[in-house]
């Protein structure tokens, strides 16, 4: 059974207020902040690292831009002033940043990963955690994504492409669970008990 207060971190990723912006269209998952909160709330009351890691646009018309209100922490998932912030400027989160050597450092071999968007900044770090070794999982109810076109113009709604990344995540990189699974196994009570049915958290 995996020991998630031990050896074991949450990576809060791109939890930031330029995803409030109306231009990304419609999302799924509105409870996906509620849930965030409760598992940062869950890692903290047993002392399970919390890392957040932040976007810093390159682009200069971007959301998540230097000087700009959106690159700040969403209320629901702000640092404390002891836990680590990464920032990164790609899609992954061990990209131009230290955050691989930091984990091994403290002997981190389990991530669960969290946050925006779950086809983007989630998967590619939770691709990249698997392949980096880490006991990777990604909680279903507590990642979202945003309506997305397909190439031949039309929209994929966006519980569609939260699904589908989830799907191609499973089993190949992580394992998807849920926040109720989560906080049960940050509580000791049966880690291995069940996979999610991801279908069921958009």
């Amino acid at each position: 059974m995996t020991d998630f207060r031990h050896n074991a971190a949450l990576l809060v990723i791109d939890m930031q207020l330029g995803f409030d912006d109306p231009a990304w269209g419609p999302r799924n998952n509105p409870q996906a902040e509620f849930n965030v909160a409760a598992l940062i709330a869950a890692c903290r009351a047993v002392g399970t690292l919390v890392v957040h890691v932040h976007h810093d646009s390159p682009d200069p018309a971007g959301h998540f831009r230097r000087g700009m209100p959106g690159r700040a922490a969403k209320p629901e998932a702000r640092p404390q002033p002891c836990e680590w912030v990464y920032r990164k400027t790609v899609n992954s989160a061990f990209i131009g940043t230290s955050l691989d050597a930091d984990l091994h450092a403290l002997g981190i071999s389990t991530l669960a990963i969290v946050g925006l968007t779950t086809n983007h900044c989630v998967s590619t770090t939770a691709r990249m955690a698997g392949n980096l070794g880490y006991e990777t999982f990604v909680v279903a109810d507590a990642t979202a994504a945003f309506d997305r076109a397909n190439l031949d113009g039309t929209i994929r709604p966006a519980a569609d492409v939260h699904s589908n990344a989830l799907s191609d995540l499973q089993g190949e990189f992580a394992r998807i669970v849920d926040t109720r699974w989560l906080i049960a196994a940050l509580a000791g009570a049966g880690g291995e008990a069940v996979t999610a049915r991801h279908a069921d958290h958009v």
